[in-house]
């Protein structure tokens, strides 16, 4: 599996325009369901299933990125987005250290192998110093493409 298998590029936001954790979610949700990645219907729901699950820990690993992640009935095909802060976003991470780039996953409910290996892809990335900093660096939807791919060995 790769990053571009479930990654949506037109969701993907290059400058986040959220200050907040649960603005962002929001933001980056709302962007899946705007290109039709995500049934607009359920896009309050899901917002919400994200932000209570932020409330049992934080999605904020350290090192300035963040995977928030659900399962949800309404999610038929696993889709993510990426989105980038430039001043950083309180996302209550482990070393209490803004967020600047969000990597968002939902799955369905009946796909948890997908979603543990698409988790895995995307922690894998995330644990390079220079996949961190290109991220935080790319101010274009088409640079996070182009890292993307890159990350992906096209």
């Amino acid at each position: 599996m790769k990053l571009r298998e479930f990654i949506v590029t037109e969701a993907i936001i290059a400058n986040l325009q959220a200050t907040t954790r649960d603005a962002a979610l929001r933001e980056l949700v709302s962007s899946l369901c705007d290109v039709g990645a995500v049934d607009v219907s359920s896009c309050d729901d899901i917002v919400t299933s994200l932000i209570k699950r932020e409330k049992n820990g934080s999605t904020g690993f350290g090192k300035g990125v963040a995977v928030p992640h659900v399962k949800h009935p309404s999610v038929k095909k696993m889709v993510a987005t990426v989105g980038r802060s430039v001043q950083g976003i309180d996302f209550a991470a482990l070393d209490s250290q803004p967020v600047y780039s969000i990597f968002l996953l939902l799955s369905p409910e009946n796909q948890p192998q997908q979603h543990l290996q698409a988790m895995n892809i995307i922690f894998s990335n995330l644990q390079k110093d220079m996949f961190r900093k290109f991220l935080r660096q790319s101010d274009t939807r088409q640079k996070i493409v182009e890292l993307l791919d890159e990350a992906d060995g096209k």
